[in-house]
């Protein structure tokens, strides 16, 4: 598993996609910083960015390394090696390269720029997120066996976490604007690792106080420690659940 998983990381760290992202994250970040001037308004604007960036490259980059890796996986099979090792070893490469890009792209001019708890919060949902993302791309690629088909369900995942989601949110509080609903609002943004991502890195700043009735009650929630651990609790879980659910469907799927 250490072998494959070595091999698999080299090889992406090698891939100018992953690069590219890298590079443009980092070039992003810098220049946030340099129009914005101020750390605050920097930190939205890297953060609506990485919101944005990271679940589509990440869940689309993923689903196409799985399929261009089929025919290398059928001959691994015929090994004796688990299954499960197998596609541990894809999860745990296409998570360390990921990580590596974030961490070089994203982590290290925040820690230059702007060291600050925000910051680290920023950092580490990104990380979060792509762990999620990858355990998604991997579902969808394990359940679909043709490629276009994977894609196309690979890409509605993303549109829906980043916008039909907050655009059915919206609509319920819009319906329901008479009524108190800002706890039900908060149970429901932990069905939305983006949302949920969002939220806790703007809990952290000052843009807080401008989302007025929720927002208090979000600011409650997440400035007490135990509502920062349970909100990570619960983004550790998506990032679990699908790929322990991948793991199940490929240990009994017939290649």
């Amino acid at each position: 598993m250490f072998n494959i998983t070595k091999f698999i990381v080299s090889d992406l760290i090698k891939n100018w996609i992953l690069v590219l992202y890298s590079v443009f994250l980092l070039l992003a970040t810098l220049g946030f910083f340099l129009l914005e001037g101020q750390g605050d308004k920097a930190i939205l604007g890297v953060l609506n960015l990485t919101l944005l960036l990271v679940p589509m490259i990440t869940v689309i980059f993923s689903t196409i390394y799985y399929y261009n890796m089929y025919e290398f996986m059928v001959l691994l099979l015929a090994q004796p090696l688990k299954r499960s090792r197998i596609l541990a070893s894809i999860f745990l490469g296409l998570g360390i390269a990921f990580g590596l890009a974030v961490g070089l792209g994203l982590g290290l001019p925040l820690w230059i720029l702007h060291p600050t708890p925000v910051a680290l919060m920023l950092v580490g949902v990104a990380l979060l997120l792509t762990v999620i993302f990858i355990g998604l791309a991997l579902l969808v690629a394990v359940w679909v066996r043709d490629k276009a088909r994977g894609m196309g369900f690979a890409l509605f995942l993303w549109v829906y976490f980043v916008l039909i989601f907050d655009g059915l949110v919206l609509l319920m509080m819009y319906n329901f604007s008479d009524y108190p609903i800002g706890k039900v609002v908060l149970f429901i943004t932990f069905l939305n690792p983006v949302d949920l991502g969002r939220i806790m890195v703007l809990m952290q700043t000052e843009a807080a106080a401008l989302m007025g009735y929720s927002g208090a009650i979000f600011r409650q929630f997440f400035s007490e420690w135990w509502g920062l651990i349970a909100s990570l609790l619960i983004m550790l879980v998506w990032a679990l659940v699908p790929a322990a659910i991948s793991f199940r469907m490929f240990r009994v799927k017939d290649l």
